[in-house]
């Protein structure tokens, strides 16, 4: 569906080319596919007063809380529309967004839109998940079948991301390492010495990569895992790791449930040795099939189509 009139929409995230997290990631797919019908702004360095003079269609704050309350308030005054996606998932940064009655509010997971209807009941609330450009994580073909396997974590070093558990995990099975790829976090240190002390250097590696070099990340590695705690709106890592051909294990909650289906196993990350026969579990089957027909349900133009239907109610 494309909309007829073309619009001109902003989505405003102050750390757009600084951290390449889910909400960065967000914005970057949708904006390039919306940006094919629409003129689309990408703004970093928000002023909001020229928020008010350019007279945008639509604005798409993305930091929440008072960014998201402003907005509200400009679009007031200017006629634009509103649309805030959960990226932050249930939680307070969410519930003031839904207080800020923006003109649709996209959830995650279907487990989200329920608890965002249940917040705010007066607002439309539709489920959109975040996505995965097929074109860039695919499966690679000459990943290592035999010797030792090699488990993949993506995370931030951080309490919600809890990848000590895949440390122990790993640190269980004979024959595996653990390579974690992480951007940053408070908690990096610790991680990287509790990897080389239950695993070894020759076990380990904590590196930090680009987005753009992540797919080749994805492809040294036989399995994927992400212990992250439920709290978390989504795990874009999920859906590249299975795009890319990797079974997952993570954590079993009905937001994951909903991610990786039938691509991986879910447990309860937090009972050691579960987790850790899971890990081995998915290293001993084969799982790219079904991996692969799970990521296409999340297909950034299947996402930005659902996008433009919004565009399209905006004008009726």
């Amino acid at each position: 569906m494309v909309v007829e009139k073309k619009m001109k929409i902003a989505f405003l995230n102050k750390f757009q080319n600084k951290v390449f997290r889910g909400a960065e990631t967000y914005v970057y797919e949708l904006s390039k596919r919306l940006s094919k019908n629409h003129e689309v702004d990408i703004i970093s360095k928000v002023n909001y007063f020229d928020l008010l003079k350019k007279r945008y269609d639509v604005i798409i704050p993305t930091n929440g809380r008072l960014q998201a309350l402003i907005v509200r308030k400009i679009t007031w005054l200017t006629g634009a529309k509103m649309i805030i996606s959960g990226q932050s998932g249930k939680g307070l940064d969410d519930r003031i967004n839904l207080y800020c009655f923006p003109d649709v509010f996209v959830a995650l997971s279907t487990k989200a839109l329920s608890w965002a209807k249940k917040v705010n009941p007066f607002i439309k609330s539709v489920y959109i998940p975040n996505g995965v450009d097929l074109d860039r994580f695919k499966i690679y073909d000459l990943r290592s079948k035999s010797g030792a396997k090699t488990v993949l974590c993506v995370g931030a070093a951080t309490k919600q991301k809890r990848l000590d558990l895949a440390i122990m995990a790993v640190a269980k099975l004979k024959d595996v390492n653990l390579l974690i790829a992480s951007g940053g976090g408070e908690l990096k240190k610790e991680i990287r010495d509790l990897g080389i002390k239950m695993l070894g250097k020759d076990r380990f590696e904590l590196i930090s990569v680009p987005f753009g070099k992540m797919p080749e990340v994805y492809r040294v590695a036989n399995a994927f895992t992400l212990p992250s705690a439920s709290s978390e709106s989504f795990g874009n890592v999920l859906v590249e790791a299975m795009a890319s051909g990797l079974p997952v294990v993570a954590t079993d909650d009905p937001i994951r449930q909903e991610i990786v289906g039938n691509a991986g196993i879910l447990v309860d990350p937090t009972n050691t040795a579960h987790y850790a026969e899971a890990i081995k579990s998915v290293l001993e089957g084969e799982w790219s099939k079904k991996a692969i027909q799970q990521a296409k349900k999340y297909d950034w133009d299947i996402i930005a189509t659902q996008y433009e239907k919004i565009l399209a109610s905006f004008e009726a």
